[in-house]
């Protein structure tokens, strides 16, 4: 299996944007894992449960069980290994690559408008395309504009 790679590049607000993606991953069937550091997860926590009554986002955290995990559909981790079960999506909202990705169908990385944000993404697009991966691109800045 190889994983398909993709940046979505210029969220004005990395953890609202990653609420959004989370929702439609998971309207569409998806199992997610969504790695971050641990002041993200705590917002990200939070920030799902204060959505509509009708989106409600159903999600845990990796110190949850293993059964909890294994059923959630979201699971908020600060490390992939936290979440072994899970080789749907990846999403990635940290400065590294994910250890460990590789077992994943899909990763995907968000990236803010801030400077060093979008340098840290250079980065990681550069180890991935050292790597032998290919990378689709999805600009916001481009959507907001339509």
């Amino acid at each position: 299996m190889t994983t398909e790679l993709a940046f979505h590049f210029g969220a004005p607000d990395k953890l609202a944007y990653a609420c959004r993606l989370l929702r439609k991953a998971v309207g569409s069937g998806a199992k997610v894992v969504l790695v971050a550091d641990a002041d993200a997860i705590a917002r990200i926590d939070a920030d799902v449960w204060s959505l509509a009554p009708t989106e409600f986002l159903p999600h845990c955290v990796a110190t949850a069980s293993e059964s909890v995990q294994r059923r959630s559909p979201v699971v908020l981790v600060t490390d992939v290994v936290q979440a072994p079960q899970h080789t749907g999506v990846l999403v990635n909202l940290t400065d590294t690559v994910p250890q460990g990705f590789e077992r994943f169908a899909r990763l995907i990385e968000v990236v803010s408008t801030d400077a060093a944000d979008r340098n840290a993404a250079r980065g990681r697009w550069r180890e991935y395309t050292q790597s032998g991966y290919a990378i689709t691109r999805h600009d916001l800045s481009l959507k907001r504009a339509d």
